[in-house]
């Protein structure tokens, strides 16, 4: 019977593995502080109330595509025993939900509502009943964090006014008997929010990790190489010159380093190599990105001069508008 190791397996078990970074302590130490201790100082998950006790606060994060933010919030959530488990439910403290695109007050409010097990409202439904039920939905079910993934599409609407009317509900979610604290989580669009609304942009605090440099973080990636190599006992031969070429390849962005740095892994596994090198990762970055040799970040002498995303401004500028679009038929 063959012993060997399934590759698959082993690529699986580093999936869910998570590095912390500097902005995971960061997001953590903005999340805890919104919460109340008990007598003891243990963490509960009441969250504290400021302006006179009428209102709770909020946290957004900001980071581009391919940055972690997601897996980030995902895992603080999840390893916050205090948001856990409701007694009263079973279920956790928190919930994460998926902002629409395009979005809409009334879309974005139909989304929680669906995630809180509401699916029967009519068609006819006032924007203002649809987060009333909300609002009242949230408290029934103890929920203390609203999580909100992907926000940058709540500043997508048709006009200003639109926009300011959505970000003002949210301010409602953080008022009253049941208020909750809000996590905003989305790209350079976010930081928007303060220009629509300063009131709301000033019950959050801000998170904006730095991107990888060259120069700075190819050490602290090779560390990552190594670990993960020693996960599925192969031996990482890489060097600096490598891990700046990742930094390039993954567009100074930590998260799409981890998903090459797997990819090459997983592409040694299935070669039966016990060695890791260059040569891994630049067929995982070619199968990637399906570019030819000489623009291979990994494989040409002049791969700082390589054009990456080229047309991803273009193509984001006619995503907005498609976005416009569909929003004028609602």
């Amino acid at each position: 019977m063959d012993d060997t190791p399934n590759p698959a397996a082993q690529i699986q078990k580093l999936r869910k593995i998570h590095i912390p970074t500097e902005r995971d302590h960061q997001l953590k130490k903005h999340i805890y502080r919104l919460f109340e201790v008990d007598s003891e100082g243990q963490q509960t998950a009441q969250p504290c109330r400021y302006t006179a006790g009428q209102e709770t606060r909020g946290v957004i994060l900001i980071e581009e595509p391919g940055g972690g933010k997601t897996t980030a919030v995902r895992t603080i959530l999840q390893e916050a025993q205090f948001l856990a488990r409701n007694p009263k439910t079973g279920a956790p403290r928190y919930l994460e939900i998926q902002v629409p695109s395009p979005a809409t007050l009334k879309s974005v409010g139909l989304t929680i509502a669906g995630a809180l097990g509401i699916d029967h409202f009519s068609p006819n439904a006032k924007v203002w009943e649809i987060w009333a039920t909300v609002k009242q939905r949230l408290g029934a079910a103890g929920i203390s964090v609203l999580w909100l993934d992907e926000a940058q599409d709540l500043i997508m609407s048709r006009t200003a006014n639109e926009v300011e009317e959505s970000l003002r509900m949210i301010k409602s979610l953080m008022q009253g008997d049941n208020a909750v604290i809000p996590i905003l989580s989305g790209t350079q669009r976010l930081s928007e929010v303060a220009a629509f609304d300063p009131q709301v942009s000033r019950r959050f605090t801000k998170i904006m990790p730095s991107n990888l440099q060259h120069g700075v973080d190819e050490a602290g990636l090779f560390a990552v190489v190594e670990y993960y190599c020693e996960e599925v006992s192969i031996e990482a031969r890489v060097d600096a010159d490598v891990m700046a070429r990742l930094i390039t390849a993954s567009r100074h962005r930590f998260g799409r380093g981890i998903d090459t740095i797997i990819n090459a892994i997983e592409c040694a596994l299935w070669d039966g190599d016990t060695i890791l090198t260059i040569d891994h990762f630049a067929e995982a970055w070619a199968m990637q990105e399906g570019c030819d040799p000489g623009e291979n970040v990994f494989l040409s002498d002049h791969w700082l001069s390589i054009q990456l995303d080229s047309g991803a401004a273009e193509y984001d500028e006619a995503r907005t508008k498609r976005q416009m679009k569909k929003l004028e038929r609602v």
